[in-house]
């Protein structure tokens, strides 16, 4: 009978715990969805500079929330779904609109058909972000880890708010750059529902020793993000993004490579 209550307690205490939540990473999580909802209405009000500032602020909390919970052992379901959900908020809806309020809108003044263009052209990236967490979330735990398929949603983010944020640093209007605006979002869009292969970099262990010129080299990407922060972390993500096509080249072109070598005989004279 003792071990039955006990069994019994534990039962309990083991539903009760489904029933809450880890308080740590949520924060983390709900700060990064604040950051998103932020960008949202910083565009709105005009204050592009805010609200690209923001949509970076989201992307560091969205990295620290996921390796709070790893490190503190407080993974759970809820705290996944949540996740995606900031996700969606923050490097879906923000930065499409974002590029909407700054550039996209003045496809008006062009023809009624380029304002359809504009507004469709938004609602695409928003729509390729939510089927790439989509793809993403069903593959968890069966794909290699070393690489994503598609471009991150947090990158393509980055190149969109990282576009608005320096060119409007440099005293461009998004009247003046609506062409590009909509090619970039739609070119974004594409490489996130892509089987372009990008380097996840979730292989690096930081744990483990490294050579005295990798703290150098950091020391130094640090020293140039401070120079000027919204050409650098643009040129860095739109690197990244580019990065996605030419490794999957890369990669294609050696496994053909590689095929050939297989099916040629043994006496064939290699050349």
């Amino acid at each position: 009978m003792a071990e039955a209550d006990t069994g019994r307690r534990d039962e309990t205490e083991d539903a009760r715990s489904r029933r809450g939540i880890y308080l740590l990473p949520n924060l983390f999580t709900t700060g990064a969805l604040f950051s998103g909802f932020y960008a949202i209405v910083a565009a709105m009000g005009g204050r592009y500079e805010a609200a690209a500032i923001a949509v970076f602020v989201a992307m560091i909390l969205d990295g620290v929330d996921g390796r709070v919970a790893r490190i503190t052992h407080t993974q759970s379901a809820f705290g996944t779904e949540y996740d995606s959900l900031s996700d969606m908020v923050s490097f879906g809806l923000a930065p499409g609109l974002v590029m909407y309020e700054w550039a996209l809108v003045h496809m008006k003044e062009m023809s009624w058909l380029w304002a359809k263009l504009g507004w469709l052209a938004a609602f695409f990236y928003a729509a390729s972000a939510a089927l790439r967490l989509a793809r993403f979330n069903t593959r968890v735990g069966h794909a290699d880890k070393r690489f994503f398929q598609g471009l991150p949603s947090p990158s393509a983010a980055a190149i969109l708010v990282g576009m608005v944020w320096a060119f409007h640093d440099l005293g461009f209007q998004g009247s003046q750059l609506r062409i590009p605006a909509l090619l970039v979002t739609v070119a974004v869009a594409v490489l996130m529902v892509s089987n372009a292969t990008y380097v996840s970099f979730k292989d690096l262990d930081l744990r483990n020793r490294v050579p005295f010129v990798a703290v150098l080299a950091i020391v130094l990407a640090f020293i140039l993000a401070s120079i000027d922060p919204p050409k650098v972390l643009f040129a860095v993500f739109a690197l990244y993004g580019l990065s996605g096509p030419a490794l999957s080249v890369w990669r294609w072109r050696r496994k053909r490579a590689m095929r050939r070598r297989r099916h040629r005989s043994p006496g064939q004279p290699r050349g």
